[in-house]
C-alpha cells in the first residue's frame, strides 16, 4: 500500500527562525480544540498541540510501513531520546528513568514491588487521587498475607504549607505512637539505620502528592520529603500534575525515594506516556515491571549479580502496545521551547491562573481557595455558588451529591460547551480550573456566567428534592 505523502498544514508546524503569536487565544491555533470550546480543564487530561499530533502521525505511519524493523530496531535508540530528554528535564540520570502508559501505572508498580510484611504501614491521605487511594486500599485488603495496614492523611483545604507539615509530621508520629510495640526499621538507603543487605523489621511507605489532583493544590512535598527521612518513611511522590507545570522540579537534590508524572498533562506529550523515576538505591526494589517483562532478572540467577533488577531494560517492552506516545516527549519539548521556554510558559500560566480566579470568584459571587499563591501553580479553586453545610448531611445526601457531579458534567459540556473540574470538599462545592497557554481572562468569565446558570438549575431542581 503506497504510504501517503505527509505535509502538515497550517497550525501543524511551526517555523522556529519566527516568533509565535502571543500567549492566549491567538495561540489556540495550534491545538486541536473545537473553535467554540473553552477548555479550563487541561490538567485532566492534557491538550495536545497540533505540531505533536502531526509528529504522532508520522510516527505512525513510520511504524507500519516495517513493523519488524521498527520494533527490533528502530525504536530502542528513539526510546532512549526520549528518557534522556525527561531525566534532563527533572534533574535524574537517564538509568533512573522510565516511560509507562500513566501516573497510576507507574504508582502501582511501585506499590505492588515492595515486599510487604504483617505490621508494614501504608499512607494515603483524603485528598489523595481516587485511583491511588484505591491501589492503597487494594494492598491492605487482599486475603492473602502479609499485607499493610493503610492509612490516611486528614486534609481540609485551605491550609497554609507550614500547617501541611504539621498535620503530615502528627499524623507519621501517631502512627508509629499507635503501634509502639513494632519496630519500623526496614528505612530507606538516605535514613539513619539503614541496613542494605539485610533489612529487618517493618517499614512505613508515604505516598505524597505534589499537586493534589481536587483541589488542585500545591503540596510542600519536597519539605515532607525531608520529613519521612528524618522519620525513616519510605516516600512515592504522585506527581501527576508536576511536570510541565511545577518549574525547577530536580530530583537529585529533592531526593524522593519514588516519583512519578504524566507527560501527557502539562508536558504537551501525546497521551499517554508518563515518567517513573527510579533513583539507583531503590532500584531493588522494583524486581519487576508491570506486567512482568522479557527483561525479567530472577534474583536467584547469575545475571542478577551484574544487572541487578535491570529496571531500565524491563520497561522498554513489557507487550505489544502503541509505543508513539513515548516517542513524543522531544516533540513537546521542542514546541515548548519555540513557545519561549518553560519560564515563560509557568510564568504566563501561574499569573493568569490568579488573576482568572479572581474574575471567576468575582463573576460568581464566592471566593478562592487560595487568595497567596501559596497552592497555586496553574490550577486555580474558587468556590462555586451553591450552599455549604457545616456538618456532613446538613445540606446535601449522597445521592444529591451524585447527582449534582452528573448534572455540572453534562450541562457545561452540552450545553456550554466549557468544562472545569468540581469536586465536593470540606462541605462545599469547588471548582478546579486549569490556565493554560492558550486561556485568557475571558475564558474564566464565560466559565463563570456558565456555572452560575447550572447551579441556579441546580438549587431549583435537585436541592428542592430534598425539602419536598
Amino acid at each position: 500500500m503506497p504510504i501517503p505523502s505527509l505535509k502538515p498544514s497550517e497550525g501543524e508546524t511551526y517555523d522556529t527562525n519566527q516568533k509565535p503569536p502571543p500567549f492566549g487565544h491567538a495561540l489556540k491555533h495550534y491545538f486541536a480544540l473545537d473553535d467554540d470550546y473553552v477548555n479550563l480543564n487541561h490538567g485532566s487530561y492534557g491538550s495536545l498541540p497540533l505540531p505533536v499530533i502531526f509528529a504522532t502521525t508520522r510516527m505512525g505511519y513510520e511504524i507500519e510501513r516495517n513493523p519488524d524493523l521498527f520494533h527490533r530496531l528502530t525504536f530502542k535508540p528513539l526510546l532512549d531520546k526520549s528518557r534522556e530528554s525527561v531525566a534532563k528535564f527533572i534533574g535524574a540520570e537517564t538509568d533512573e528513568v522510565v516511560l509507562v502508559p500513566n501516573a497510576t501505572h507507574a504508582l502501582n508498580t511501585v506499590l505492588r514491588n515492595f515486599e510487604w510484611r504483617e505490621g508494614d504501614v501504608l499512607i494515603g491521605a483524603t485528598t489523595t487521587y481516587g485511583a491511588v487511594a484505591n491501589t492503597i486500599r487494594y494492598l491492605a485488603d487482599r486475603s492473602e498475607q502479609p499485607r499493610p495496614d493503610a492509612v490516611a492523611v486528614t486534609y481540609n483545604f485551605p491550609l497554609t504549607h507550614a500547617q501541611i507539615l504539621d498535620i503530615f509530621r502528627a499524623k507519621l508520629r501517631e502512627v508509629k505512637q499507635q503501634r509502639s510495640n513494632t519496630s519500623f526499621t526496614d528505612v530507606p538507603p538516605l535514613s539513619p539505620g539503614h541496613d542494605g543487605a539485610n533489612p529487618q523489621g517493618n517499614k512505613i511507605v508515604a505516598v505524597i502528592d505534589s499537586i493534589t489532583a481536587n483541589p488542585g493544590a500545591l503540596m510542600p512535598w519536597q519539605e515532607m520529603v525531608r520529613v519521612c527521612r528524618e522519620e525513616g518513611v519510605w516516600t512515592v511522590i504522585d506527581a501527576a500534575h508536576s511536570i510541565g507545570q511545577e518549574p525547577g522540579i530536580n530530583l537529585d537534590e529533592a531526593k524522593p525515594d519514588f516519583w512519578l508524572s504524566n507527560c501527557h498533562k502539562w508536558l504537551y506529550a501525546k497521551r499517554g506516556c508518563a515518567v517513573l523515576y527510579v533513583p539507583k538505591r531503590n532500584q531493588y526494589i522494583i524486581k519487576s515491571s508491570i506486567p512482568t517483562s522479557h527483561a525479567y532478572v530472577s534474583p536467584s540467577s547469575p545475571d542478577a549479580k551484574v544487572k541487578g533488577t535491570n529496571f531500565a531494560m524491563q520497561h522498554e517492552w513489557t507487550g505489544t502496545a502503541d509505543l508513539a506516545p513515548y516517542l513524543t516527549v522531544p516533540d513537546a519539548l521542542a514546541f515548548r521551547e519555540w513557545l519561549g521556554g518553560e519560564k515563560a510558559i509557568t510564568d504566563y500560566c501561574h499569573k493568569l491562573a490568579m488573576d482568572g480566579q479572581k474574575k471567576l470568584a468575582e463573576v460568581m459571587g464566592t471566593e478562592v481557595m487560595d487568595e497567596t499563591g501559596e497552592l497555586t501553580l496553574n490550577m486555580p479553586n474558587v468556590a462555586l455558588p451553591l450552599p455549604a453545610e457545616k456538618t456532613p448531611g446538613d445540606v446535601y445526601t449522597h445521592e444529591q451529591l451524585k447527582k449534582i457531579d452528573l448534572y455540572l458534567r453534562e450541562k457545561l459540556l452540552n450545553e456550554w460547551k466549557t468544562y472545569a473540574a468540581h469536586y465536593f470538599h470540606a462541605g462545599r462545592w469547588w471548582c478546579r480550573c486549569s490556565a493554560q497557554v492558550f486561556n485568557e481572562v475571558s475564558d474564566f468569565e464565560y466559565l463563570g456566567k456558565a456555572f452560575n446558570a447550572v447551579c441556579k438549575e441546580i438549587k431549583e431542581t435537585i436541592l428542592s428534592e430534598k425539602s419536598a
